[in-house]
C-alpha cells in the first residue's frame, strides 16, 4: 500500500493506493492468494466451474485459485474478460473457454465504487455464464459492496481497507 494522493480507476481521489499486483503476481503471493481466495469460495458455497474477471487485476488471482483447486484435486478453470472485444481473430471479449451456462465466480483485486466489476459482470452474463458469486481480494469500503448487493450479487471480500491500513 502506498500513501499519497492518487486518482483511482473510479475517478475518485484517495490518500492511499492498494497495488494488489505486487502480491498477486509474486510466486509466494500466488500461493497465499490462491489458498485464501479458494477457501473464501468454499466458505461461500458457490461451487463454481470457472473463476475470472476483468483483465488485468483479476487475472493472477483467478489463475492462483485455479491452480490451488487443481492441487486439491478439484476442477476449476480460469477465464479473463477483455476491456473490449478483440479486434481480430475470433473477436471474443471473454477468453479461457468459459461456456454458456457455466457457474462462475467473478474476481476483482480491489473494489472501490464497483463500476469496473459491474461492467465485467454484464459481459460475463451477456456471454451466457451464470454468476454464482463475486469475490474481491480487497474491499476499499467506498460504496462498491452496496452497489453490488443492490444489483443482486452475492459479494464477499477477503480483506477490507481497514485490515490493511
Amino acid at each position: 500500500m502506498k500513501i499519497g494522493d492518487f486518482t483511482l480507476a473510479s475517478g475518485r481521489r484517495s490518500r492511499y493506493y492498494i497495488d494488489a499486483r505486487l502480491t498477486t503476481m509474486s510466486g509466494a503471493g500466488q500461493v497465499l492468494v490462491g489458498e485464501v481466495c479458494h477457501q473464501a469460495i468454499e466458505d461461500a458455497g458457490w461451487q463454481p466451474e470457472y473463476v475470472g474477471g476483468m483483465t488485468l487485476g483479476a487475472d493472477p488471482i483467478a489463475y492462483a485459485i485455479a491452480s490451488h483447486a487443481t492441487r486439491l484435486g478439484h476442477t476449476l478453470d480460469a477465464f479473463t474478460v477483455r476491456k473490449r472485444p478483440k479486434g481480430h481473430g475470433t473477436g471474443r471479449q471473454v477468453e479461457g473457454g468459459l461456456p454458456a451456462g457455466a457457474r462462475a465466480v467473478v474476481i476483482e483485486d480491489s473494489v472501490t465504487s464497483g463500476g469496473s466489476l459491474l461492467a465485467a459482470l454484464k459481459v460475463i452474463e451477456d456471454h451466457g455464464a451464470v454468476v454464482a458469486g463475486v469475490l474481491a481480494l480487497v474491499d476499499r469500503r467506498e460504496g462498491g459492496t452496496e452497489r453490488l448487493l443492490e444489483a443482486g450479487y452475492d459479494f464477499r471480500a477477503v480483506f477490507n481497507a481497514t485490515d490493511l491500513l
